[in-house]
């Protein structure tokens, strides 16, 4: 099966906003994903309610959106209505995961999970079967343009075994330094989803940038 692209709406030229999601609309991006930082539980503020909503004025396709604060639970409707498809919550930020992750659910959006690059995935065992979606963090999350963490792909082996353990649908997606080089064995591993930022919107042409991000099988 070929990837699903999310290119990370952070990396674009904020400045050039409608045309930059109007060329992700050309593209063929799967998802948009957007990163929504608090200052708090990553040491990096981003874009709140109003942006997201002007993004998703123009945006045609799903809007993928990861939640990198505290207290997640206090604003899961708001996102929603500000246009969240999918809605991925830190494990690490979440004292009542198995909650936190309904009420995702109770909104009609997709629910997913987001793991820091410490944090085992073993933690995920008794909520894994209620998920859609889990993002491995590839790089220390609140900053575009990291290095990929190799210990990412034993990762992804460890988590595919206990989605099958737990008999769990959900999509592994990954986020953080993902570019061509490493993108073949990510899909190698059981990688579904891959979040590109830099490599995508620094590129020469974004367009088949991510074309060849969509043809790695």
């Amino acid at each position: 099966m070929r990837p699903l692209i999310a290119p990370s709406v952070l990396a674009s030229d904020f400045a050039n906003l409608q045309s930059e999601v109007e060329m992700l609309n050309k593209s063929q991006a799967d998802w948009l994903h957007i990163d929504i930082m608090d200052g708090r539980f990553v040491p990096n503020i981003s874009f709140g309610f109003p942006v997201m909503e002007s993004i998703k004025g123009h945006a045609q396709k799903p809007m993928d959106v990861h939640l990198m604060i505290v207290e997640p639970e206090l604003y899961i409707e708001k996102f929603r209505e500000a246009g969240a498809d999918t809605i991925s919550v830190h494990i690490e930020a979440c004292t009542h995961l198995h909650r936190t992750v309904q009420q995702i659910k109770a909104t009609g959006a997709k629910a997913g999970i987001a793991v820091n690059p410490h944090t085992s995935v073993q933690l995920l065992e008794d909520v894994i079967a209620d998920v859609d979606l889990v993002c491995l963090m590839s790089v220390n999350p609140g900053f575009g343009g990291q290095k990929f963490i190799e210990n990412t792909y034993r990762k992804i082996e460890a988590l595919k075994n206990l989605m099958v353990q737990r008999n769990s649908q959900a999509l592994i997606e990954i986020d953080g330094g993902v570019n061509q080089n490493n993108a073949p064995l990510l899909l190698e591993k059981g990688a579904d989803v891959l979040v590109a930022g830099s490599f995508v919107f620094s590129s020469a042409d974004p367009i088949q940038t991510i074309a060849d991000l969509k043809s790695i099988k």
